[in-house]
This record gives C-alpha cells, sequence and structure tokens, in this order.
C-alpha cells in the first residue's frame, strides 16, 4: 500500500528565501513531534510561520486522511523565492537606491512512519 502524502502551503510570506531555509533545515526528517518542539523555542520569526505551517499540515492529515499525528514525518520542505518587491531609498545628490523586499514560498509534505 502507499504511503499518504499530505501538502501544506505558505505563499508570498514577508521574510528572505535564505533567512527562511536556516529553520528549513533544522527540521527536515524529523517527526512531526520533534520538529514541533524544536519550532516552539527557536527564537526566529521564520520559526513561527513555519511551525504554524506544520500544524496545518498536522490539521489537514488528522481531518481529511484520518492520520495519527504522531506517526508522521517531515518527508519534505521546500523554501522557494516568490515575488520580489522593489522599493527605492533616496540617497545623496539626487540619486536613489534600489531595496529587494523578498518574499517566500514554502511547502511541506507529511507522510506517515512505515512499520
Amino acid at each position: 500500500m502507499e504511503a499518504k502524502i499530505v501538502r501544506a502551503k505558505l505563499r508570498n510570506f514577508r521574510m528572505s528565501p535564505r533567512r527562511m531555509r536556516e529553520i528549513a533545515d533544522i527540521i527536515r526528517g524529523k517527526s512531526a513531534g520533534d520538529a514541533r518542539n524544536v519550532l516552539e523555542f527557536t527564537p526566529r520569526k521564520s520559526a513561527v510561520a513555519i511551525k504554524k505551517l506544520l500544524d496545518s499540515a498536522i490539521a489537514n492529515a488528522e481531518n481529511n486522511f484520518n492520520l495519527d499525528p504522531d506517526n508522521l514525518y517531515i518527508k519534505t520542505i521546500m523554501v522557494d523565492e516568490g515575488a520580489t518587491w522593489k522599493r527605492f531609498v533616496p540617497r545623496a545628490q539626487g540619486r536613489a537606491a534600489r531595496i529587494l523586499k523578498r518574499t517566500s514560498h514554502v511547502t511541506i509534505e507529511l507522510a506517515e512512519n512505515q512499520q
């Protein structure tokens, strides 16, 4: 029997993908419960957003597919670059410098442990 894969996505989150990947790399491959505990005590804005996304994926697994949340692990977590907002800040002698406000798309996939 093929294992069910449950997905949840976070799109256009206002943080650079590089910062989001730091946290995603920490929890990749862990069980859902362990990952939740790690995120709970990681003092980063990206950890709060990824924890919320993980909770959503766990709820999807529980409600839509009747899977046991204690039996789930993070199969994949991907952080991709979203749209970039371009802004300008005034500089000396009438010039302007560009500011790039980057966004991220995060996709998390949970699967059941096979015993």
